[in-house]
């Protein structure tokens, strides 16, 4: 029986919210007929609704002088001055102490060995020694072709300082590779082989 009393009050608050929703609809139906009709909400974008709240604002700053504008803008760039180089000293402090922790490097090996390498020596004729202290060297190429096997013969000729004015025209001479000593010379004059008759 007791059973029974307590599944019947449940289902009559079950019922009783049901009907409260109903009432509250009437009651409201009513109250909006009592009402004046509302105005009708403005929709703004949100661009438009920070401009309005910014135009709200009443603390304006008081208008300044440029003078006054230029001295304020010097003492802030001095405050920052002054925080800057605190701060670059304190790096600098760090840095300092980093690299004395650290170990010392080893040292590279150089990339250019001091060691000259081997320069080019050449054989050829002398073909003139017109100019002061210059000559004018034609060396002659004989070498076998790779695919066809003939002897392919070709020549190129150079310019090598003479200091002396030893070699002249029809000379063989033999010249080494040396810097570069003008525009067109970057070969010198060893010694000379045969002269000519």
């Amino acid at each position: 029986m007791a059973d029974e009393t307590d599944n019947d009050t449940p289902e009559t608050e079950q019922d009783a919210p049901e009907q409260a929703p109903e009432a509250q609809d009437a009651g409201a139906e009513s109250a909006q007929a009592d009402a004046p009709p509302a105005e009708p909400v403005e929709i703004v974008p949100p661009k438009e609704r920070r401009r309005r709240a910014r135009s709200k604002h009443t603390d304006a700053r008081p208008s300044r002088t440029p003078e006054e504008r230029h001295a304020e803008r010097l003492a802030e760039r001095k405050t920052k001055a002054v925080r800057r180089r605190a701060r670059r000293l304190q790096e600098r402090a760090k840095a300092a102490t980093r690299r004395a922790a650290a170990p010392a490097p080893q040292a590279l090996a150089p990339v250019h060995a001091p060691v000259e390498g081997t320069r080019r020596v050449r054989q050829g004729i002398v073909v003139s020694d017109k100019a002061d202290k210059t000559i004018t060297v034609r060396i002659d190429v004989a070498r076998r072709h790779r695919r066809y096997e003939k002897i392919v013969r070709s020549s190129s000729t150079v310019h090598a300082h003479d200091e002396n004015n030893d070699a002249h025209e029809g000379d063989t001479v033999r010249v080494v590779e040396s810097r570069p000593l003008s525009r067109t010379k970057r070969w010198a004059l060893v010694d000379v082989l045969e002269r000519a008759r």
